[in-house]
């Protein structure tokens, strides 16, 4: 049965802050209801045509629409949100927990684990990267995600095969899910002369250039060399950052020096950056005020940053390991919230749904009571620092790709995992469907 290319879906609410300001009107909060002016939500309906959203109409004027002509899809009161954005993942380690476990749950445990799966068992052969990558897409896509991006961890001896996977899994998906690479390693490797050829590699697949920095004697050489080799290959930079709970590890602070000194103009990210959570005040506000001059976005994960820091064996974790995601808000530094990994050493959960990771994220880092425009954050904001700019909207003339749900406010939407969301492509319900785990047993 095909779908109808014109229709409208009524009776929804959309978070303000993807409604232009024009369409919501300066009277109308007036007449809204308190959980509606609360949560920030407009009462709306919206016309479909051909893929597209043509016409956004304020509640009060559903008169207005041709209900006996056109097909109707009610909402009764819903959320709607455009499709995630995930914009920090790691397709090529996920779903290897139960054949290679973290039992300790610590950071080197982890650390052993992906070490022990993909270099001393060689378990990252072709076929094994593609259907685990490929399960992580399944899920993503069901749940509503439209991007990712993913960093892929990169030993001399398993790049030619992961680059291929990661080439072809694009391809493929390429009309459900816009794909992004980021590489993963050391960051002295760049000062080498197999580092330049790595950073050709790069930018030869399309990527962005990137790994993990640690306080290390000639950081501030290593990553001028890195910001060089981006700007020389036009490439954007994404980093792992202060993954750690030592108020010493201030490598976001020399990132951001460094972006400046370089006068670097593309993308800088930076993910993680716990330790800046226990850092003197004076000392955290400076690297933030550094950041926010070198405009460089910030990615909270805090799912997995929950889960491996300050994990001691017998002990209650004594803090949450989220870094200061309101105080980089507060002062406009673009902050994001994404999933990370998925059921592998790092973080034996998880599946690919960045509702999940705003439920977590909103609850660990107490964006509730008000919940201003954090929604963004897994949608909008993680696709402006992807670099795309139509991912993660909703307006007159985009694209139809938007997740509804059931729930009618912030407290329904995260009271529940909502598994009953409908998720539109191009203005089409798709089959939301979740993989199944078995897909992956001979693998395990």
């Amino acid at each position: 049965m095909l779908e109808p290319l014109h229709y409208w879906i009524v009776n929804v609410r959309i978070p303000n802050c993807f409604i232009d300001s024009e369409i919501i009107g300066q009277n109308l909060e007036a007449h809204l209801s308190p959980t509606l002016q609360r949560d920030r939500l407009f009462p709306c309906h919206l016309e479909i045509r051909n893929g597209q959203i043509s016409e956004i109409l304020p509640s009060s004027r559903i008169a207005e629409i041709p209900t006996e002509s056109l097909p109707i899809i009610d909402g009764k009161q819903g959320i709607m949100i455009p499709c995630f954005a995930d914009s920090h993942t790691h397709l090529d380690k996920g779903h290897i927990w139960e054949r290679n476990p973290n039992l300790d749950g610590t950071f080197q445990g982890a650390l052993t684990g992906i070490y022990r799966d993909c270099t001393e068992q060689g378990n990252w052969n072709y076929d094994d990267l593609y259907r685990r990558m490929e399960f992580g897409l399944k899920c993503s896509y069901a749940h509503g995600t439209k991007a990712i991006r993913t960093h892929l961890d990169c030993p001399p001896h398993q790049v030619e095969t992961t680059f291929k996977v990661f080439k072809e899994l694009r391809e493929k998906w390429k009309e459900k899910i816009t794909l992004q690479a980021v590489s993963l390693v050391q960051l002295p490797y760049f000062s080498t002369h197999e580092g330049e050829l790595f950073a050709d590699a790069i930018a030869d697949l399309g990527g962005i250039i990137g790994g993990i920095a640690h306080m290390v004697t000639g950081l501030d050489q290593y990553l001028d060399r890195i910001f060089i080799l981006a700007a020389e290959r036009n490439l954007s930079a994404d980093f792992h950052a202060d993954e750690n709970n030592d108020p010493q590890s201030r490598t976001l602070h020399y990132i951001a020096e460094a972006s400046l000194r370089n006068n670097f103009s593309s993308q800088v990210v930076c993910g993680h950056c716990c330790s800046l959570a226990v850092q003197d005040e004076d000392i955290a506000n400076t690297t933030i005020a550094l950041v926010k001059e070198a405009n460089i976005g910030i990615v909270s994960l805090p799912m997995c940053n929950l889960y491996l820091q300050d994990r001691v064996a017998e002990r209650t974790p004594r803090w949450r390991g989220v870094t200061l995601v309101r105080e980089l808000d507060a002062a406009d530094v673009c902050v994001a919230l994404s999933s990370d990994n998925c059921r592998d050493p790092f973080y034996g959960f998880g599946d690919h749904d960045l509702l999940e990771v705003f439920s977590m994220g909103t609850k660990i880092s107490h964006l509730d009571t008000p919940y201003d425009n954090w929604i963004e954050a897994v949608t909008s904001r993680p696709a402006k620092l992807m670099g795309l700019p139509d991912v993660g909207k909703i307006g007159i003339g985009q694209i139809a790709d938007l997740v509804l749900f059931k729930a009618r406010s912030y407290n329904e939407l995260l009271s529940r995992p909502q598994s009953d969301r409908t998720v539109f492509r191009n203005g089409m319900a798709i089959d939301t469907t979740l993989p199944d785990y078995a897909e992956l047993d001979d693998l395990i």
